[in-house]
């Protein structure tokens, strides 16, 4: 397999990734961010941890869905993310989301 073959082969499976994401999108209320992945969820929870002088972000997500193109299985019941970066919560306005005609 040629780097080409393998960067088109990429490209599909981000592409049929973005479009699952369209799909699915408005069955979520959260679009959680980290340093590693991006999830929608139904249930999210950040703590504040800390471990001497160190601080950590705890993230518990329930009902999700995973944006990671080489996963099989992208929805889980529940993930929780350890983390020392930053984290992105945000709940999704679906005032602004339009469902197709032929839904």
């Amino acid at each position: 397999m040629s780097a080409e073959d393998l960067e088109q082969y990429e490209s599909q499976l981000e592409l049929q990734l973005y479009r699952e994401y369209k799909d699915v999108v408005g069955i979520f209320k959260y679009a959680v961010e980290t340093e590693r992945r991006f999830y929608l969820c139904n249930a999210v929870d950040l703590k504040v941890r800390t471990e001497g002088t160190d601080v950590y972000y705890e993230v518990s997500i329930g009902d999700a869905w995973v944006w990671d193109m080489f996963r099989t299985a992208r929805f889980v019941k529940s993930a929780k993310v350890l983390t020392f970066r930053d984290v992105s919560i945000e709940e999704i306005d679906h005032s602004g989301m339009r469902i197709p005609d032929n839904f």
